[in-house]
């Protein structure tokens, strides 16, 4: 690395950062940034350059509190650690100043954390390790809708309980204050006390074990360092991988006192889900689900997300069937018993278009304006339908509509 030309020190009285002895000589870079001696001072260049790996961290921290242009000190300060830094290329790069981008909306992404760990005994899904999926996307699953077999269908019913209670953990931190990195400190922990690992992780390049989608992005946020604040909403999307099968749901929360609309677009998002559902069962043409999510969310003034979808889930992630949530899709086949899938319709405040961050993930409303999301994973019964995911009596109490 650079460095090497080290500058003389005039401090006599400092020490070596890497060994203590008396040292005279100084980082160019600390020189430059204007950072304190003490800490920055190394007896020999050997010792500079055995030291650099970790000292170079101190570079960053004091980069990251000067050219964060448009984001507010206060918020981060006290919160950027090593490895802080923005987000981008999918999860792939790393950088410490705020990517140039026309915003939609007033929200700024935050510098994220570096990747939580999770421990070797835990079983996991074969993107862990490097970011990419081996199995799913050549799977003849993308294009055949599978039957589970009961013993499937079991595994899926206990994973998706421990997605649930994974998701109540995360909702009862949610206030103003909160970063949604906390957030995700609290998917991932409870995830890994179940014994599960969180899906997300490193899918793709993902970087953390959850996605937490604030005001106006529409889905697959990045937790960072953002505090929430009164009057956001917020979307948290919580997948767990558990005896080889996904369970995968969200949430849309109220941050403190919320204002009407948002408070509307939210319940007429729920309402949407619930409707949706109330139509599954065997025979019903997954094409159906859209033009119902549609109906109800254009009678509120409301628009439907078209870029994301509904899917099959199992031992994949992500498989067929794909479930459009907007009118007059195409979506091809019928609903048979023993097929999972999710529905999770994305309802925008304004128009429907969305944009790409800068980080490759995270989707916002065009016009900058709110989204909301609900989702659960289900099961094709001979009856009807079975919502794996759905809430328990221990469920925190979220949404006032349901004590109505």
């Amino acid at each position: 690395m650079d460095g090497s030309n080290n500058t003389p020190s005039t401090d006599s009285s400092l020490s070596c950062a890497s060994c203590g002895k008396p040292a005279h000589l100084q980082c160019p870079k600390c020189v430059e940034l204007k950072l304190p001696r003490e800490g920055a001072a190394f007896c020999t260049q050997d010792c500079f350059k055995a030291s650099w790996s970790s000292h170079k961290s101190v570079h960053l921290k004091a980069k990251l509190s000067t050219t964060r242009t448009g984001t507010p000190d206060e918020t981060i300060s006290g919160s950027i650690n090593e490895g802080w830094l923005y987000c981008l290329k999918k999860g792939q790069a790393r950088t410490p100043t705020l990517p140039h981008f026309d915003w939609t909306g007033t929200l700024r992404p935050y510098p994220i954390s570096s990747m939580r760990t999770v421990p070797a005994h835990i079983d996991k899904p074969d993107w862990a390790i490097d970011g990419i999926p081996k199995v799913e996307p050549y799977s003849d699953l993308q294009n055949i809708v599978e039957i589970k077999t009961p013993e499937q269908i079991e595994r899926m019913r206990e994973t998706s309980r421990i997605a649930r209670e994974v998701l109540d953990a995360a909702a009862r931190v949610i206030q103003p204050g909160v970063t949604t990195d906390e957030i995700d400190r609290v998917v991932h922990e409870a995830t890994i006390a179940a014994g599960g690992y969180p899906s997300p992780l490193n899918y793709h390049f993902f970087p953390k074990s959850c996605c937490t989608s604030v005001n106006e992005i529409i889905c697959h946020g990045i937790p960072d360092a953002r505090k929430l604040e009164d009057g956001d909403i917020i979307n948290v999307d919580v997948t767990v991988y558990y005896k080889g099968v996904h369970g995968d749901l969200n949430e849309t929360y109220f941050v403190g006192n919320v204002d009407e609309a948002s408070q509307q677009l939210v319940r007429c998002t729920y309402e949407c889900l619930e409707k949706a559902i109330s139509i599954v069962k065997p025979g019903v043409r997954f094409r159906e689900v859209g033009e119902v999510i549609n109906r109800h969310a254009l009678m509120s003034g409301l628009s439907v997300v078209k870029s994301y979808c509904g899917h099959g889930i199992g031992e994949l992630f992500h498989c067929a069937p794909n479930i459009p949530h907007y009118g007059r899709n195409k979506a091809v086949g019928v609903m048979k018993a023993g097929q999972t899938f999710t529905i999770e319709p994305m309802i925008n405040a304004g128009v429907w278009r969305d944009r790409l961050w800068p980080d490759g993930w995270t989707a916002v409303a065009a016009d900058g304006k709110c989204s909301a999301q609900f989702e659960h994973t289900l099961l094709v019964t001979e009856t009807g339908v079975e919502v794996l995911t759905a809430r328990l009596p221990s469920s925190p109490k979220m949404f006032p509509w349901l004590n109505e």
